[in-house]
């Protein structure tokens, strides 16, 4: 029992060192992300053009996926025009060459890997300094990701200053340390609960609630944390309306911030008239795109000083405003430990011009994440997406809901624990409310996609 209750304490200290670490980080960065929301395009321009250089010469110094692939070109000369001659970069690609593209030869897939196998449920950092996340993205395909806790820090950052500004325009004066909910991820893997695990320090401090809890304990953990702010799921976020609307949530929140969603008129209206402020709509990607809408309103400013995004067809060319681009091919600009230099994410926007600093401006048309619902219980797809994601075999999937569970084909490098996959999503069905859930998990050798945009649902649910 002392043993035990050791190991506990050296945890335990672990996570606050963690913690005050990305406290830290978060210190230090956020007079320049204070600063920078207030720059000027030409400001913002030439932040962008000293970034991206140095992003080029850490990538052709420090990967040889990338002194290849950028060979000829001069990082101290380079423009931001320029950037539309450099050829394209794919998840696919990322993944088969990830040990190639890392500018750390200490990682390797393997490595980062059989890390994130041993943080599923309590944050920790790769080497004393990797923050280690998986992504499913919109196509369904497992991404891997990787970068320092100082460049993890910018990213949240993002997060965090938006969340801020959105509270300091609501017209009342937060406390010192404002407490920001954050309905998301259960598992530090993802980047959301990350983020929730390491709280990321004052004066916004975030305290997770896992979206797959049942909604009477997410309610319970709200009404405990009082926050001043909420992000969460667009799905959760119109439950959790009902729940305020009932009485039994019971929380006044200055901001609500819609995240990985849609977010539709009719849940938008419900959310705003449950909470009594307007819903902010704002879009985080793992691979480090950030942005967020006014309160409001549908259109969302990109974190341009954080990453480059350019909306193109699926040719690659790019498409004018109020037209919806097959994909975005975005360069991050704080991540020097995975360089993603025109990386291809297939989420679908609609660029809505250029804000007043120079920041692109866009609808987002495709982040559907279905909700699936037995009866009066709704299952949100996290039930599935973290059981799946923690098997580093598992390449893509597809989620097709049944009458009492679902049935889940996958993409597979190599044979799974099919039953410990299936045993851990029938208890998180079983504990989201579903009576008697049953769940098959089936081998395929590709996912069916749409033969016009080359997309598959990752999600099913019953035709009504």
């Amino acid at each position: 029992m002392a043993k035990r209750a050791d190991m506990t304490a050296m945890a335990a200290t672990g996570i606050e060192l963690l913690r005050a670490r990305m406290a830290a980080c978060a210190a230090v960065q956020m007079p320049s992300h204070l600063e920078r929301l207030g720059w000027s395009a030409g400001q913002l321009a030439d932040f962008q053009r000293q970034r991206l250089r140095a992003l080029l010469r850490r990538a052709m110094d420090g990967s040889p996926f990338h002194a290849a692939r950028l060979a000829g070109i001069n990082p101290g000369e380079f423009e931001l025009a320029d950037l539309s001659l450099l050829p394209v970069m794919t998840k696919a690609q990322m993944l088969a060459s990830f040990d190639q593209i890392v500018t750390d030869r200490r990682l390797t897939r393997d490595v980062v890997e059989r890390h994130l196998a041993c943080s599923a449920a309590e944050p920790s950092l790769l080497l004393g300094d990797y923050v280690c996340l998986v992504s499913g993205g919109s196509s369904g395909l497992r991404g891997l990701f990787v970068q320092t806790a100082e460049e993890y820090a910018e990213f949240g950052g993002a997060v965090k200053w938006t969340t801020v500004a959105t509270l300091m325009a609501s017209g009342a004066r937060p406390p010192d340390d404002i407490v920001i909910g954050l309905v998301g991820a259960a598992s530090p893997v993802h980047s959301s609960g990350f983020g929730a695990a390491v709280g990321l320090g004052p004066p916004a401090r975030l305290v997770g609630v896992p979206a797959t809890l049942l909604v009477s304990e997410i309610v319970e953990r709200l009404n405990a944390a009082q926050p001043y702010a909420m992000i969460g799921y667009a799905s959760k976020l119109a439950q959790l309306a009902d729940e305020q609307r009932e009485g039994r949530l019971r929380i006044a929140p200055l901001a609500v911030i819609s995240i990985t969603e849609p977010l539709t008129c009719g849940d938008r209206h419900r959310i705003s008239g449950a909470f009594g402020v307007p819903v902010t709509d704002m879009f985080v990607s793992t691979e480090g795109l950030v942005g967020s809408s006014e309160p409001g309103q549908p259109v969302i400013t990109l974190a341009s000083d954080l990453c480059l995004a350019e909306c193109v067809d699926s040719d690659n060319n790019p498409v004018p405003d109020g037209t919806e681009a097959a994909k975005v091919l975005i360069t991050n600009l704080h991540n020097r430990t995975q360089p993603l230099i025109r990386y291809e994410l297939n989420d679908r926007f609609v660029p809505a011009g250029i804000s007043a600093n120079g920041s692109l401006r866009a609808t987002v048309a495709g982040r559907a994440e279905e909700v699936f619902r037995y009866g009066a219980v709704q299952v949100h797809p996290h039930v599935f997406v973290t059981a799946l994601l923690a098997e580093a075999a598992v390449r893509e999937y597809q989620v097709r809901q049944t009458k009492t569970g679902a049935d889940i084909a996958i993409v597979a490098e190599r044979p799974i624990d099919e039953a410990a996959v299936t045993a851990a999503i029938v208890g998180k069905l079983r504990r989201a409310g579903v009576a008697g859930p049953a769940v098959t998990i089936r081998r395929v050798d590709a996912i069916a996609r749409d033969p016009r945009t080359a997309k598959s649902r990752r999600f099913i649910p019953l035709e009504s």
